[in-house]
């Protein structure tokens, strides 16, 4: 979602530490440091932030004969620390603690909403809510890394199929069918668990 044209000044910086001048990276993590963390924020648990920025430049610092300057480094970048997150969630998937058999009733409320919800404005309006947050990670947590990537991405964050293709490196193509399937893998889970709590869905 980021449409930044090329920035002249990165690109020099990139050219200068390709050439040998090493210490010139520092001048790019420095400026893009903030928007890495904010980006895995929203994708990673808060313990393992820092150091899945530290490994995004290293990758970024071992790519960067790559970086071509048809787009922005930031986003460039931001392609990046997207694949490290997805490949953080290949390597680390584990089920987080959200006891389901205690739910509250915010917690059913929503579910019995989630559950009949067509639309994907009503799905990210729902993804809001606190009781809906917790809920719905218990959810990723029991699909896989790219189901997780591809929700987060186009439902949760709003990119459009298109940039997130771009951002885990898919055809638009796998995306629209990736999406699709997950959607219905999460609505699936959603409404079993509701059921299983009493639920008439």
């Amino acid at each position: 979602m980021d449409n930044d044209s090329p920035t002249s000044g990165d690109a020099e910086i990139v050219e200068q530490v390709v050439a040998g001048d090493v210490h010139a990276f520092e001048h790019l993590l420095r400026k893009y440091q903030n928007h890495v963390m904010i980006l895995l924020k929203k994708h990673l648990p808060y313990d393992h932030i820092e150091e899945t920025a530290q490994d995004v430049f290293i990758r970024a610092y071992r790519s960067l004969q790559t970086f071509r300057g048809e787009s922005s480094f930031k986003q460039w970048l931001s392609t990046i620390a997207v694949r490290t997150c997805y490949d953080y969630w290949r390597k680390h998937y584990k089920s987080r603690e959200l006891p389901m058999s205690s739910l509250t009733e915010n917690h059913l409320v929503w579910l019995e909403e989630a559950v009949s919800a067509q639309s994907s404005q009503s799905f990210h309006e729902q993804s809001l809510q606190k009781e809906a947050r917790e809920i719905l990670d218990w959810a990723l947590d029991r699909l896989s890394a790219a189901d997780r990537m591809v929700l987060e991405l186009v439902y949760l964050e709003g990119y459009s199929q298109k940039e997130a293709a771009g951002l885990l490196g898919w055809s638009i193509a796998k995306v629209k069918v990736r999406s699709f399937r997950a959607r219905k893998k999460l609505h699936k889970l959603l409404s079993k668990q509701y059921q299983k709590e009493g639920g008439t869905a």
